[in-house]
């Protein structure tokens, strides 16, 4: 279903495959600094700035003057409408239905995939001789994770070339092309004190002011208006290379419904937004709008995107390109949203997800691959592995037990990564549960490709069996030999555990084990839209993730439910039963209420976070790669369990 009632709590997002983006609410009112209608990767996917933040938009008709844009402005003051949003569809992208006192009008928004382009796209229900459409383009160029106030540095200017205008910016940024049918009035002026007010309710400074350098006029006589921004690059000209604008919004109409019309599901064409241009080859971007593409979200999140899929191609990509940055065995967890700044290598989990992941890559019937790069591939894995035998960093090394070691004071190396300032929230030093399950996969894997590792990894699976069981809850401990105290244990409920049971290749319990861990975890972790961080009942139990940086950070992995977790969950539930009805329980339970959430928050997405007791309020990121990319894995995998239940394939 596409048609979304307007609200500024759900949110729409057009990607355009090199990190950059358009983006906003159903409603058409900005509530966020990331919202914007042109915001560029400068070195895809890193450097982002937004350039054109917005627009103000009325019309001028003999009777005067009604507007049809809305905006926030401090102190609680929304601009007027004339023609609110009535109804609005996300597919195939986005369009806004408005209705004024003696017209319709609709409003539509066109990323280009490949390209810093958005197309903006107004039709009227009729000719409307005499009318004008006015569009006041707002701009900033400022870095996409600060605000923008009034200053005497910015230009403020434009230069027409017919049709085609361009906007100054700041001195070393690209300029923005503007494409339109429609006159540009020169009137540069400030429009202050935008207000935004899911910024406010993170605890973030809510005000704005943008720049606007004049106004577009669109004779509304004989048709529509199209308006076309652009980054200034060699690209860009040459995709307008003097065309009307007409023409080339008829080219992105086109090209784009073609290439949408191509995925299998509105799910999989959503999942395309976060496999993004990185040099020569594809990374992917952990979320939308604030994340950048951080290694242990990369590789959960491709086992969805491209291995479920059938992007192999992709994924031998993103895998070779990674390959050339394992350092001491580890990956880095996180490139800089600026370019120039060094990799961080602060993740026990990212290289042994990695490791996991090329396993799974090799294994791919028919894998895009030739000698040598697999070769690359499995050199990669090995010197993770032995990396972590040798130790590396942050006190990583496997112990004398087989298990992996982890943490220091101050660092945040597993996926419960929060932290505030110096404090760590959930520090999990030790040997953590979910830490066990990826090392041993890894090791696993290698041993499958070339024969090795094996008595390591016999030897790391029996002491997991006699360690990690609680023999009171039958669940997992979170972590053994806490803060590296031999037999100190931390027994929490989280739903690390999982992965010991399902979701990886390689389950380390037997089946009545798993049935147990798996009750526990259903009664007390399990809600409808994903796994709780912890149990309630705990001390540090959170049951809403809101509020300023630290109550949302304190509140991250402790309660806080998480949609990517379902999926290794429903895939443990379903083996753990082995029956034939397994499967269509699971997508009942499981798998359909998190469908139904693509009509929430992230349009057509799923969201990082979700509040830990009903209703269950989407929170965090609205656009999450692992979260959608989990969700379109358990449905293939359960198609894909079907189809071999039905052959009578193993």
């Amino acid at each position: 279903m596409t048609r979304i009632e307007p609200s500024t709590d759900s949110e729409w997002l057009e990607a355009d495959g090199l990190g950059g983006f358009a983006s906003g609410t159903s409603r058409g009112l900005n509530t966020r600094r990331y919202h914007g209608l042109l915001l560029v990767a400068q070195s895809p996917p890193a450097d982002r700035r937004v350039l054109v933040n917005d627009a103000v938009v009325w019309l001028e008709t003999p009777a005067g003057s009604v507007p049809i844009s809305e905006h926030h402005y401090h102190p609680g003051v929304t601009s007027p409408t004339g023609a609110p949003v009535v109804a609005f569809e996300s597919e195939p992208w986005p369009c806004f239905s408005h209705r004024g006192s003696d017209f319709a009008l609709t409003r539509e928004i066109v990323g280009v995939h490949g390209l810093p382009i958005v197309l903006n796209r107004w039709r009227f229900d009729r000719p409307l001789p005499g009318w004008t459409l006015c569009v006041r383009p707002l701009l900033s160029g400022r870095d996409f994770h600060q605000n923008h106030r009034e200053n005497a540095v910015h230009p403020c200017s434009a230069e027409a070339r017919g049709p085609l205008v361009e906007f100054a910016s700041y001195p070393g940024l690209p300029r923005v092309l503007s494409l339109a049918n429609a006159v540009f009035e020169a009137r540069p002026d400030w429009y202050r004190n935008f207000w935004y007010a899911a910024e406010r309710a993170r605890g973030l400074d809510p005000l704005e002011d943008l720049a606007t350098p004049g106004v577009l006029r669109f004779d509304l006589s004989s048709g529509g208006a199209d308006w076309i921004v652009a980054q200034d690059t060699v690209a860009a000209e040459r995709f307008f290379a003097g065309r009307s604008a007409a023409s080339v919004a008829e080219l992105i109409v086109s090209s784009e419904r073609r290439r949408r019309a191509c995925f299998a599901s509105p799910l999989e064409r959503a999942a395309d937004a976060y496999l993004v241009k990185r040099g020569a080859g594809k990374t992917v971007i952990a979320g939308y709008p604030w994340f950048g593409d951080w290694g242990r979200d990369t590789f959960i999140a491709m086992r969805g995107l491209c291995l479920a899929t059938g992007r192999l191609e992709e994924a031998r990509d993103i895998l070779l390109a990674w390959s050339e940055v394992v350092d001491q065995g580890m990956l880095p967890n996180r490139f800089p949203d600026r370019s120039s700044e060094a990799p961080e290598y602060n993740s026990v989990d990212a290289a042994l997800w990695y490791a996991t992941v090329v396993g799974e890559f090799l294994c791919a019937p028919a894998a895009p691959l030739k000698n040598a790069e697999r070769q690359q591939l499995v050199a990669a894995v090995r010197a993770i592995i032995e990396g972590h035998l040798a130790g590396t960093r942050h006190r990583i090394q496997v112990a004398s037990d087989g298990l992996l070691a982890c943490g220091e004071l101050g660092v945040q190396l597993t996926w419960m990564d929060a932290k505030v300032g110096a404090w760590v929230v959930t520090p999990r030093i030790g040997k953590p549960v979910e830490v066990q399950a990826l090392w041993l996969n890894a090791l696993a894997a290698m041993r499958a490709l070339t024969n090795d590792y094996g008595n390591v990894l016999d030897h790391g699976l029996s002491s997991f069996r006699e360690r990690f069981l609680d023999p009171e809850s039958g669940a997992l401990f979170d972590v053994v030999d806490a803060d590296h105290e031999p037999g100190k244990i931390d027994a929490a409920i989280r739903p690390n555990q999982v992965f010991a049971v399902g979701g990886l290749p390689l389950a380390l319990l037997d089946l009545e084990r798993c049935r147990r861990v798996l009750g526990v975890v259903e009664q007390r972790l399990v809600t409808p839209f994903g796994l709780r961080s912890l149990a309630a009942g705990h001390p540090d139990y959170k049951a809403r993730y809101q509020g300023g940086v630290l109550e949302r950070d304190s509140a991250y992995h402790q309660g806080t439910v998480w949609p990517w977790l379902m999926g290794p969950f429903v895939e443990a539930w379903v083996r753990a039963r082995a029956t034939p009805s397994a499967r269509d329980e699971a997508r009942q339970r499981f798998v359909r209420p998190l469908t139904e959430q693509l009509s929430q928050a992230g349009i057509g997405h799923v969201s990082e976070v979700l509040d830990a007791e009903a209703p269950h309020r989407a929170g965090g990121c609205p656009f999450q790669a692992w979260s959608v990319s989990e969700l379109l894995r358990v449905q293939r995998w359960l198609d894909r369990t079907e189809r071999a239940s039905v052959s009578g394939s193993p």
